[in-house]
């Protein structure tokens, strides 16, 4: 009997099941959206319960879909929406509050506070103070939801990133643990220990004992009893990470980019450590027995979103695929350029308050030009984090692999190879996220033998290569940080 691992990614927007053979081929998937709540502005919640009950209801579909029971599951593997937050009563595992998610800005005041330990909290964990990773969200809960302080300091309550809430369901309750990927997104991981640091958790007043196990990313997590006896959660790992390992990144350097609503770009950088002064973050990438791999991320907040802009708000297309087709229907944008900082910039700026801006209209222009301007800033984005990462690895970056629902966009793919002269790698299975929690549950499990086997699986599809004249090259680009200058002085 042919047998799988179940991936289970569960993103912002939605959770999918999917099942992967040893060949590395998503032979079945199934998916459900997940509800978002802003109930005030810059706030987003989620109900951590109804993510819970979605990873049921998309692995019970999976399995009739597929006619198998879970006697074809070899492992379990699990990628999550990072950072997100989520307090749970210990006792009976009901959440006190709803989850606090990655996007959310409710607790920027709290990072206010903080803002005299930036260089503290960045030399210990890798990141800059911000309201995106989990220490201020958990503060923001304590302080925040009556009598939550006190039941936390008798150890009444636990916190856990999505991976944790997940784990601890699946194994009923026995299991409170995250991996080494996601524990450094908390603000609250010693980078270099990769243990909680009892001097972050004391400056934002968390207690120690809310905290989960901090585990490798290929590991046996225990026993998955909610759903069948023997069967064991192998792999867990942050969606960005899980990426990186999806797209098979293992040597230093290699990198990946993933165009989703916002773009994410990783870089291998081994087992040393690597600070940024450029506004780069340093995470831990994966943790497979002893040893740890880091990385370094930028992000880029608006990528996809732009093209749902111009289709949803702008009315100047009527479905996403039409934003290649009119961005090719021009030989270039005729000087328009636009920056998309409408929820301000990230890498390398890091700049909250810019808003977005366009540039260089003229009569002649027409939806085509500021079309394809739109495509092109998401490249340009893209380049500003890639020049970044270059200088600070001290690393010359011939391939970049890429990932994510944008990659649909020829025309986008190609400008990113021409303006970062640098081929674009597009893999076969475009769903490397689930991939890579496969394959770290399966190198656990023994499914897949070892890295190089999985090397081995690792497909090309396309490969974009630049076509584009260094001297043009040279003065888009030119043009373009010239337009981000002027935005960031406009606020």
């Amino acid at each position: 009997m042919e047998k799988f691992i179940l991936a289970i990614d569960q993103g912002t927007t939605s959770t999918r099941a999917l099942l992967v053979n040893k060949d590395g081929v998503v032979v079945n998937m199934t998916q459900e959206e997940v509800i978002c709540n802003f109930p005030h502005s810059g706030w987003v919640e989620t109900d951590a319960l109804n993510i819970w009950v979605s990873v049921i209801s998309v692995v019970n579909a999976l399995l009739v879909k597929q006619n198998i029971t879970f006697d074809s599951i070899d492992s379990i593997g699990i990628s999550n929406q990072r950072e997100t937050a989520v307090v749970w009563d210990k006792k009976t595992g009901m959440p006190i509050c709803p989850a606090i998610v990655w996007q959310s800005r409710q607790s920027a005041s709290i990072c206010d506070e903080y803002e005299d330990k930036k260089e503290y909290i960045h030399k210990k964990t890798g990141l800059l103070i911000n309201p995106y990773f989990s220490a201020t969200k958990i503060k923001f809960i304590l302080d925040n939801v009556e009598g939550a302080r006190e039941r936390a300091e008798k150890g009444e309550l636990l916190f856990g990133t999505i991976d944790s809430w997940i784990v601890f369901r699946m194994t009923r309750g026995k299991v409170h643990a995250t991996d080494v990927s996601n524990a450094s997104r908390t603000m609250l991981m010693n980078l270099e220990t990769l243990k909680w640091d009892e001097d972050l958790c004391k400056l934002f007043n968390i207690p120690m004992k809310m905290l989960p196990k901090i585990l490798p990313s290929s590991y046996d997590y225990g026993e998955a009893t909610f759903f069948a006896r023997n069967l064991h959660i192998h792999g867990v790992a942050g969606d960005q990470q899980a990426a990186l390992f999806g797209q098979a990144c293992f040597d230093v350097g290699e990198s990946k980019n993933t165009y989703g609503t916002g773009c994410f770009m990783l870089m291998n950088i081994g087992n040393k450590i690597t600070y940024s002064e450029s506004g780069l973050l340093t995470t831990v990438a994966w943790k497979i027995g002893d040893k740890v791999t880091y990385a370094l991320e930028g992000s880029v907040f608006i990528g996809g979103a732009v093209v749902q802009w111009l289709r949803d708000k702008m009315k100047m297309i009527v479905h996403s695929a039409d934003s290649e087709t009119l961005a090719k229907d021009c030989s270039d944008t005729h000087g328009v350029y636009i920056v998309p900082a409408f929820v301000g910039l990230g890498t390398p700026y890091w700049d909250d308050d810019a808003r977005g801006a366009v540039f260089g209209l003229t009569r002649n222009s027409d939806n085509r030009h500021f079309v394809r301007a739109a495509l092109e800033s998401v490249a340009y984005q893209c380049k500003d984090v890639f020049e970044v990462m270059k200088k600070e690895s001290n690393l010359e970056l011939s391939t970049l692999r890429v990932d994510g629902g944008a990659t649909a966009n020829d025309f986008l793919m190609q400008f990113q190879a021409d303006i970062l002269n640098t081929k674009i790698d597009l893999p076969e299975c475009l769903q490397t996220t689930a991939l890579g929690a496969a394959f770290l549950a399966g190198l656990s499990s023994k499914y897949y033998k070892n890295l190089d086997h999985i090397k081995s699986i690792h497909h090309c599809q396309k490969l974009y290569e630049p076509k584009m004249d260094e001297k043009d090259r040279e003065e888009r680009y030119k043009g373009w940080k010239k337009a981000v200058e002027v935005t960031r002085l406009f606020k």
